[in-house]
């Protein structure tokens, strides 16, 4: 069931039911339940309004929530505690854009506005670029990046504290390079047919991968690096 309420500005807000929820999420994710929601709840992940009498309502905003927190767990596998933290910080929107896909649609931002948001030098990021990390669209002269790119940047500005210069951080890149090289064989059939079912399952197969090669990548790279601690 959907309500709707006026809000302190007299704005309608359209509120939800937690059987309306699990009805509506319930066709990308077929393992939802009323009972998951309320443990996201318990928690602290989720925070519905109630009513007098206890029933919970949730908002668009609320709805947007879960499904950026079903997302995550579900292509990126992170424990419900990292999730929490992604979400309390300003990172949330990069948590967003993460949960998006694949196909998730970015907006796109300059060079000054990258590196106002990653916090590095112009001069760095031009390095970045030369070596393959930072991948931008050039449009009319202007160079435009994804929000993403800047999630990219700031990342790369944290290990490069350490004394590791762009050069070197091109080995990230080289690796990526290779994964998507394979998975594109995988999937490449599918996404160049003109059956737009067959393109569309293609496409979840490619969402699908790409978290599964992530976590695999990070299972192997927190093996070796146990190694390390070990010697």
């Amino acid at each position: 069931m959907t309500t709707t309420t006026e809000s302190g500005t007299g704005a309608a807000t359209r509120l939800h039911t937690i059987g309306a929820v699990c009805e509506r999420l319930r066709a990308e994710f077929p393992d939802i339940s009323i009972s998951k929601i309320r443990y996201l709840e318990d928690q602290g992940l989720l925070a519905p309004k109630r009513t007098r009498a206890g029933y919970r309502l949730f908002s668009e905003a609320d709805v947007e929530r879960l499904v950026t927190i079903l997302r995550l767990q579900r292509d990126e596998f992170l424990p419900l505690r990292v999730i929490r933290d992604e979400l309390r910080s300003p990172s949330a929107d990069r948590a967003k854009r993460r949960a998006a896909g694949i196909a998730g649609v970015e907006d796109e931002i300059d060079m000054q506005e990258l590196c106002g948001r990653a916090g590095v030098s112009i001069e760095f990021a031009r390095q970045l670029e030369e070596y393959g990390l930072l991948a931008p669209r050039i449009e009319a002269g202007e160079r435009l990046y994804r929000e993403s790119e800047a999630d990219i940047a700031l990342a790369c500005a944290k290990i490069a504290r350490y004394g590791v210069d762009a050069r070197h951080l091109r080995a990230f890149r080289t690796a990526a390079g290779r994964q998507s090289a394979l998975i594109e064989q995988v999937v490449a059939p599918g996404l160049r047919s003109r059956n737009l079912e067959r393109r569309k399952a293609a496409l979840a197969d490619l969402d699908m991968l790409a978290g599964v090669a992530q976590e695999l990548a990070q299972l192997l790279l927190t093996r070796d690096l146990r190694e390390v601690a070990e010697r």
